[in-house]
């Protein structure tokens, strides 16, 4: 079954339990703006509540993946304040006195509500990058879980050329995943870099030539959705994510622990025994919408227990 879902900056298709985005502003080399924010996040929040959908491939349509903000409003593009454009109508953070509150809601960076929609995502995320990746474009990579580029994809955290800083939880994300020489590297130069640097510092972690791209990142999605219990699979890429802030493997251990208990009670954990012992394909049953176990999310807990 193939599923569509009209955009006006993306263009996804649901086949065969794979959801591929595409970024479609190619007249724009598809550059980030308000609505791509909000789409970002609603097609990232249909996808959780879709058990048809087991994976996520995220590319862009033309010759770039996304070559940052749209810089159209010139000068005030970084200006919020100024900008006419905002998508969101939670009014101003500025009072009569001129003062600003920083916590307000219209002070949020976009680009952080795109990466923290696709952190708490439940399906894996394949990053296909096939040409420029610049700020956003870059930055809006680290949340997903695997990262395949072509070798004519370029890179870059170009937020000190443009006066302003990394945003997107890029300073978060970047350090955990190349270390912190080399995000400090990218991060104050600003520099373009190519594929096979981006593969040797670890942003990503295959090189393929442009027609192969596409075919390579399915083929992954295919064995994660042929192959893999969705609950299994939305467990681990929550218990991977959320440990790499933890301070002690006993956090680890305390959620790995219960984990296995929920889990070894549960059919698909039955099935995935039999299924080996009778040498046959899996049949995996339980549902992510459904059969998520008792103590997710663990980390909403207030205290923890």
């Amino acid at each position: 079954m193939t599923e569509t879902t009209a955009y006006e900056t993306l263009a996804t298709e649901v086949s065969e339990n794979i959801l591929t985005i595409t970024l479609r502003r190619p007249d724009k080399l598809n550059a980030f703006n308000g609505p791509m924010m909000l789409e970002l996040i609603d097609a990232f929040a249909k996808a959780d509540a879709n058990d048809e959908v087991r994976a996520i491939i995220v590319t862009g349509a033309g010759r770039a993946f996304c070559a940052g903000a749209d810089l159209s409003q010139g000068a005030k593009t970084f200006d919020y304040a100024k900008r006419a454009d905002r998508p969101e109508k939670q009014g101003t953070p500025v009072d009569a006195d001129g003062n600003v509150d920083l916590s307000h809601e219209s002070v949020r960076d976009g680009g952080g509500r795109v990466v923290l929609q696709i952190y708490k995502s439940v399906k894996p995320v394949i990053g296909a990058i096939n040409g420029a990746a610049v700020g956003i474009g870059a930055t809006m990579l680290l949340p997903m879980d695997i990262r395949i580029a072509s070798d004519t994809a370029r890179f870059g955290f170009v937020f000190s050329r443009r006066g302003i800083t990394p945003e997107a939880c890029s300073s978060w994300f970047l350090p955990r995943i190349v270390g912190i020489n080399k995000a400090l590297e990218w991060a104050y130069t600003g520099r373009i870099f190519s594929a096979q640097e981006a593969l040797a510092g670890g942003l990503v972690s295959q090189v393929v030539a442009p027609e192969d791209l596409l075919h390579t990142a399915r083929a992954l999605a295919r064995e994660i959705a042929d192959n893999a219990a969705p609950v299994s699979v939305a467990l681990t890429r929550q218990m991977f994510w959320r440990m790499l802030g933890a301070d002690h493997p006993m956090e680890a251990h305390k959620i790995d622990s219960r984990s296995i208990y929920a889990r070894g009670a549960a059919a698909d954990a039955k099935e995935g025994v039999m299924s080996f012992l009778e040498k046959r394909p899996a049949a995996f049953t339980n549902k992510v919408s459904e059969d998520m176990p008792a103590f997710y999310p663990w980390w909403e807990e207030r205290p923890y227990k």
